[in-house]
Order: structure tokens, then C-alpha cells, then sequence
């Protein structure tokens, strides 16, 4: 049984990619600081609470467990926070990670499985977005998982890590079990804030702009589900451990879907009404991100399962009425 670093493996998409492994029958070990990941997210496989910035935890975990590969998910998140705090996102995101890589080296791990994100392609010059389109990341927080993805290239080339980075669109949904799901504080995401009106918490969702050249004068976006995002990690390391070169893939469903589609389907699903509260347009926010997911499918196999959006809100509304 391999055993498997899974940094940042008590948050929302490291604890389901957790539990992938496990069922496909690989030892997740998890380690975390806790800062946003959630203790009683580690429900498959060991935990071991430690700073990726620690250098001598990171040497005691991978030495008691003899680690085969590192998925890697531990970083801040948040794009405006970015703004604010860049040298927070350079600190924790890159520096932190080049501690992880230096006992990656030591301890002679060949395998990286990164989570990037779709932030590393900027302002889209064409959609759909394939991973040949330009790498111009236009905040902080998309530069840090570029940097990662060119480190990662020079690991590569000098040491002989063959790594794979999945470019994410945005997740979305719930374990299909209800056992873990999305809880995020602050949370920014568009399907939970409004899941939180349809439960009461809130009394209207923001929508940033109705001006855009869409249909519906709202932004488009891509929303895959989490699970289908877990999966295509596991198969990602399947694809190294089988030979395959050091890449990078998309992760989304190859459709885009509006605000006021996302709202209309909450809606259908929860029977409550939602209330909107319009609001101007944020910095930066392109009107349509959509991946395309061909290169996933052609080359790992993946097909996403969760593919409709009813599926991705049904199951984030049965977890968001057990929080």
C-alpha cells in the first residue's frame, strides 16, 4: 500500500481527495496546521498535525511514514485577501512550499501530484480555456501557483520529479455520502452564500455586476464537483507512477454556467426564494471562465460523473443543512 502525503488534507478538497484514496486503496496520511482545515475532516488514513513551514516536522512525518508521493493542496486561498497581503501569499504558498520540496528531495520522493488553479491563466483571451492558453496570472494568490508550477518544472528537469499540476475551475458540491463537505471561514463561494439564504442564514446574495456581455448581464463560470476533482488526482498519480511526463491538466466540466443560473437552480432544488441584492461589478472578474477538459479526458481517463448542476447543488445543499 502506498502511502501518500496529502498536505492540507483536513480542508474541502484535500479531506475528499482522502478519502478517494482510500477507497481506491492508498494510506492517505494528512498533515495540516488546522489554520482552515477542519479536524474532524480526517476520517480516512493518519493525521499529522504539522506547519508545511516547519522543516523539522515535515522531516519526522515523512521519515515515520516512509512516504511514496505528495499531493499537495496546503495554501491560502483567497484572491482579494491576495491583494491585500501579498507577501502573506509568498510566505505561506511559495516559501512554505519550497520547504516541502527540499525534504521531498531529501527523502527521495519523485512523485507530485500540485493543486494549481485556472487563477494562473489571468484574463482569458479565448474560451474555452485549454492548457496552452497564456500563463499571465493577475493576482498574487494565481502567481503563487504559477511559481509552484515552474519550480516544480525545474525539479523536473534537475532532480527527476515528475509531477502533475490540475489546474482547477471552480469546485463545488458535497461528499455524495454526506460525510465531509464545504466550511469555509470567510466563505466566498457563490453556491454556498446562496445555499446559506435558501437556509436562512442570510438574508440576500450579492451579485456583482449585471452588466457583463453574457445572456443574462451576470458571470459565467465553470462549477465541478469535488469529488470528480478528487478522482482526477488519484488518476493523476496513477498517470506518474505508470511513466507518465510531468504536465498539467484542467479540471472542470467544460460548460459555464451565470450567476442567476446558479440562483435559479438553488431555488428549484431548496424551494426557497432567494433574495438578490445587486451590487457593482468587483475588480478583475472576467465575464466567462470555462475550461476545457479535453486533455483530462484524452490522457487520464477522467470523466467528470457529477456532470449536471442539479447533482453538484443537491449534494451541497444536503451537507450545508447538516452545518
Amino acid at each position: 500500500m502506498l502511502n501518500v502525503l496529502v498536505t492540507g488534507g483536513a480542508g474541502y478538497i484535500g479531506s475528499h481527495c482522502c478519502k478517494e484514496l482510500y477507497l481506491q486503496g492508498y494510506n492517505p496520511i494528512t498533515v495540516d496546521n488546522l489554520v482552515y482545515g477542519h479536524r474532524e475532516n480526517v476520517k480516512w488514513g493518519s493525521f499529522y498535525e504539522a506547519d508545511v513551514g516547519n522543516p523539522d516536522q515535515l522531516q519526522d512525518c515523512f521519515a515515520k511514514y516512509k512516504i511514496d508521493a505528495v499531493m499537495h493542496f496546503a495554501a491560502y486561498a483567497y484572491v482579494g485577501e491576495s491583494m491585500e497581503a501579498p507577501l502573506t501569499y509568498y510566505t505561506n504558498n511559495v516559501r512554505n512550499t519550497i520547504n516541502l520540496f527540499n525534504v521531498l528531495l531529501e527523502h527521495r520522493v519523485n512523485y507530485v501530484v500540485f493543486s494549481s488553479s485556472c487563477a494562473t491563466y489571468g484574463n482569458p483571451v479565448s474560451i474555452p480555456i485549454d492548457e496552452e492558453h497564456r500563463l499571465s496570472p493577475i493576482n498574487p494568490y494565481g502567481k503563487t501557483k504559477r511559481m509552484i508550477e515552474e519550480i516544480l518544472e525545474d525539479l523536473d528537469i534537475a532532480c527527476g520529479v515528475k509531477f502533475v499540476s490540475l489546474r482547477y475551475f471552480n469546485a463545488s458540491g458535497a461528499d455524495p455520502d454526506g460525510e465531509i463537505g464545504e466550511k469555509h471561514d470567510p466563505e466566498t463561494h457563490l453556491i454556498p452564500l446562496v445555499l446559506d439564504v435558501a437556509a436562512g442564514k442570510q438574508k440576500a446574495i450579492k451579485v456583482f455586476g449585471t452588466d457583463y456581455r453574457t445572456p443574462d448581464g451576470t458571470c459565467i463560470r465553470d462549477y465541478i464537483h469535488v469529488t470528480d476533482l478528487a478522482r482526477a488526482h488519484i488518476l493523476a498519480l496513477e498517470y506518474l507512477l505508470n511513466g507518465g511526463k510531468s504536465t498539467a491538466f484542467n479540471l472542470g466540466q467544460g460548460r459555464g454556467y451565470s450567476v442567476l443560473e446558479i440562483i435559479d437552480k438553488v431555488e428549484e432544488i431548496t424551494a426557497k426564494k432567494i433574495e438578490i441584492a445587486h451590487t457593482n461589478r468587483r475588480p478583475g472578474d472576467p465575464p466567462v471562465l470555462v475550461a476545457s477538459n479535453q486533455k483530462a479526458i484524452r490522457q487520464l481517463g477522467w470523466k467528470p460523473e457529477f456532470s449536471s448542476l442539479a447533482d453538484i447543488i443537491r449534494t451541497a445543499w444536503r451537507w450545508h443543512q447538516k452545518i
